[in-house]
């Protein structure tokens, strides 16, 4: 072969490495009560990053489903097919237990284990997270229905992908999807128009067009429709009790963005049967504990896209020479670099925070639960608009070699708006900042309390909350009150995330965050540090370790 043809200067393929590899996640499950899980963390981070998932995430993502709505004899079927590679996705999540097994565990720390897996699997592919992430978040609005609850709990928590069109009291294992929105309102969900008549058996028939629901061959969906009392959640089974198919049909698939290996689609209810879940006319006040699990998954998912692209980033500038020297020595690189790796590291610190507020909430904890409530509502804000900023700039570490779909680089470029955008964009998360604080008791009275715990620790952090408790009064003027919305989001985030790094990080990642996050001493882009931050702990805590060494 001629010379020219030789390869040189590239980095060699990234695989056999473990997604779980984390100081800041490890940290967490030892810190927070779920040391237990750590073995099976590693399981799951090691998994995600062998070669063969890579592979399957691959696959997946390059052959998106597709819906099929009639057989060739012209039936109506609406069945979307999946690539091979999804299932194989599919069943090793939920084997795992990333779906809704942690609300059959006992064991203490079971959410945090649960968001510790979700976090190293979903670094490998995304997509099939949507439904996982559903399932998790379904236990807890099904319980506001007892009975339903005790049919379908068992089945929404086994560790079986029992993948196929059967009635779901038959099957081994469950998958389940919401179905919300609709075209005329989006977010505004008390907009919906679906009608839900009621039945003399004490089901409902829901008539209506659903504008977006993910995942449309999960086996029950929990969705709100419009009862004689109002806006009301139901449990909505894609294949009734006898067998035969339920009223509900597809009507095309999204053709998105992103997150292309998961389907999402418009369906209509035509006279589909459905059972209530709640109380009348209380739906969204049910479903929104749902809301409130998947924001949970919001966070965590863009906090292991960050952790991605940083390991692709910082895997390529280790093998690849510029300008007589590696980029990973280059002063200007390693700025870019220990920027991210600060970033990423206060996400994943503070997705894990609130995994493990869930954790001591659910044990009565009531001062966990308000700071959960309005921390999530918070990070939703902040994490992920911080998420589709990171991912370009890890994406331009890899310059060209970046921007092409090979390096998986694009993939994780484009799934990085969904998670801001997924159970309302930033102006809804911003707007739930307002609401948490005005409507739960103590929300605030918990954050403040959380981060003054590293009170007097850095100096520049009592700053930002002094500056933060300056700005809650102005708050009393509604109308003000919306203008500030995202800024009070954003700060608090940061404080809430300084506080955490400078209890529990590594100095260096600490102070970075600090000088850069509260204090100021930052530009407007990835790579404007201080000068002088001590880049070298930053990336050594960072850098991906190979297992095959």
């Amino acid at each position: 072969m001629s010379a020219t043809h030789e390869v040189l200067n590239q980095a060699p393929p990234l695989s056999g490495f473990s997604t779980a590899d984390d100081p800041a996640l490890l940290e967490a499950l030892r810190r927070d009560g779920a040391e237990w899980a750590e073995p099976q963390v590693r399981e799951v981070g090691a998994r995600a990053g062998s070669a063969e998932v890579q592979d399957w995430a691959r696959m997946a993502e390059e052959h998106p489903p597709v819906l099929h709505t009639h057989d060739r004899y012209g039936h109506r079927i609406d069945e979307v097919e999946y690539h091979p590679a999804y299932h194989r996705l599919m069943t090793a999540a939920v084997e795992s237990g990333q779906h809704a097994a942690a609300w059959a565990e006992t064991r203490p720390g079971r959410h945090l284990a649960r968001a510790a897996k979700f976090y190293a699997f979903a670094q490998a592919e995304p997509g099939h997270g949507c439904p996982v992430s559903m399932t998790y978040a379904s236990v807890p609005a099904l319980r506001a229905e007892p009975e339903l609850a005790a049919a379908y709990e068992p089945l929404l928590t086994a560790r079986t992908y029992d993948f196929g069109l059967r009635a779901p009291l038959t099957k081994r294992g469950l998958i389940a999807g919401m179905s919300m929105t609709e075209k005329q309102g989006g977010s505004d969900v008390r907009a919906n128009t679906t009608e839900a008549v009621p039945a003399a058996d004490g089901t409902y028939l829901l008539t209506g067009h659903k504008w977006f629901t993910s995942a449309p061959m999960s086996d029950v969906f929990l969705t709100l429709a419009q009862a004689p009392e109002g806006v009301t959640c139901f449990l909505v089974p894609r294949v009734l009790p006898d067998g035969t198919r339920n009223a509900l049909y597809l009507q095309r698939l999204k053709n998105k963005l992103g997150n292309r290996s998961n389907a999402s689609s418009e369906i209509e209810y035509d006279r589909a049967v459905a059972w209530r879940v709640g109380e009348p006319g209380r739906g969204v006040r049910t479903i929104v504990e749902m809301v409130n699990v998947t924001r949970l998954d919001c966070v965590i998912g863009s906090a292991a896209g960050m952790r991605a692209g940083l390991r692709q980033a910082l895997h390529h500038c280790e093998h690849r020479r510029a300008f007589g020297a590696e980029l990973i020595d280059q002063p200007l690189m390693r700025s870019v670099l220990a920027d991210l790796a600060v970033e990423s590291e206060a996400a994943t610190t503070l997705s894990m925070r609130l995994a493990a507020a869930l954790d001591r909430a659910e044990a009565g904890d009531v001062g966990e639960a308000a700071l959960r409530r309005l921390g999530l509502a918070a990070g939703k804000y902040w994490v992920c608009k911080r998420g589709a900023t990171h991912a370009a700039e890890a994406l331009e570490c890899l310059g060209g070699n970046g921007y092409v779909e090979d390096s998986g680089m694009p993939r994780l470029y484009r799934e990085a708006p969904l998670q801001s955008i997924w159970e309302g964009s930033g102006n809804v998360a911003a707007l739930d900042v307002l609401r948490a604080l005005g409507r739960e008791t103590g929300a605030l009275d918990a954050f403040l309390a959380e981060v003054d715990t590293a009170a007097g620790a850095d100096a520049r952090l009592d700053a930002a909350v002094a500056r933060l408790r300056a700005l809650l009064p102005q708050l009393a003027d509604p109308q003000r009150a919306q203008l500030l919305a995202r800024r009070l989001a954003e700060q608090m985030t940061l404080v809430l995330q300084g506080s955490l790094l400078v209890r529990y990080s590594h100095p260096a990642v600490a102070d970075a965050f600090c000088a850069s996050r509260l204090d100021g001493d930052w530009g407007h882009a990835f790579g404007t540090l201080p000068p002088g931050t001590d880049t070298g702990p930053i990336l050594d805590r960072a850098r991906p370790k190979d297992l095959r060494a």
